[in-house]
């Protein structure tokens, strides 16, 4: 199919990144570019925010999901930074580009100056590139929030620096579904995730009866309403997984980050929100999922 234009306009690329043991190479940010290259070109030329994570301690042995990390890896960090930084101005094309700054603040919990974080933005002119840098560490969270407070486009594209595209995705015909299924009555369409290959089979599973029936009634072929006979097998997923995934801006803002308080810092989407949501669909007390994969 040929590549539609429209993605770019409407589609922003959002990678997290943070202290890495293989930093400071750039190896992990690379094997997602090319994989964005090899399964979705499209990806390439959308807006791109990328998030550097910052650590909290300097230890003897790191506990990176805890924001602990070694004295060599924080010597490493700064250089990874800039590694990165160069390795994603080559790729969208924006070598020597110039860039505007401004400060801004992530607050988080209840209402008290030090539940906050101060970060830095750096975007290019045109906005195609920005890097979002903070005073300390964020989380995989708020770190995503960061980035959708900057994003200009109604879709994102969210995507981890360990987590590599394997197959092709099709990019186009999805978001213009997702357009089109927007406002659905029975089936809005407004989170698309790459399961890993363990849920497959999840829709059929046997452990939970009630969201077994509920999946054979809106698993189906959505059709891109843009290529008629362009269809894309879609099935309700009862879980938000942090895995790379394309969602509504607006939806993203307003349902996983309602307040302060629905993200400490520190918090992985999937582990906040996902597990409470899950749980509530176990216990019956929410009947329609409201995201398709």
């Amino acid at each position: 199919m040929t590549q539609d234009t429209s993605v770019p306009r409407l589609v922003t690329v959002i990678i997290t990144t943070s202290p890495t043991p293989s930093a400071p190479s750039t190896e992990l940010v690379s094997a997602v570019l090319e994989s964005f290259e090899e399964h979705c070109h499209a990806l390439t030329l959308c807006n791109a925010i990328v998030v550097f994570d910052a650590f909290d301690q300097i230890v003897p042995t790191a506990r990176l999901k805890k924001g602990q990390v070694t004295p060599q890896q924080a010597a490493d960090f700064d250089e990874y930074k800039k590694n990165v930084k160069e390795l994603i101005l080559t790729k969208y094309c924006h070598v020597g580009a110039k860039f505007t700054q401004r400060r801004a603040t992530a607050e988080y919990g209840s209402p008290n100056p030090q539940n906050t974080v101060d970060y830095t933005i750096s975007q290019t002119g045109d906005k195609k590139v920005t890097f979002i840098e903070p005073s300390r560490r964020l989380g995989f969270g708020l770190a995503v929030r960061s980035a959708l407070r900057v994003t200009q486009t109604p879709f994102v594209w969210v995507q981890q620096h360990d987590w590599a595209l394997v197959a092709d995705f099709p990019m186009a015909p999805l978001v213009q579904i997702m357009r089109a299924y927007d406002s659905h009555p029975e089936t809005p369409i407004k989170y698309i995730c790459l399961a890993a290959i363990r849920m497959l089979s999840h829709a059929i599973s046997e452990q939970h009866p009630a969201l077994r029936e509920l999946s054979s009634c809106f698993t189906q072929k959505y059709e891109d309403p843009t290529h008629p006979g362009v269809k894309i097998p879609l099935t309700p997923i009862y879980f938000w997984h942090d895995k790379p995934h394309l969602a509504s801006t607006a939806h993203y803002l307003e349902r996983v980050f309602p307040s302060r308080l629905a993200m400490l810092r520190g918090d992985f989407i999937e582990d906040k929100i996902g597990q409470r949501a899950r749980a509530q669909m176990k216990e019956g007390l929410v009947s329609v999922p409201c995201s398709l994969s």
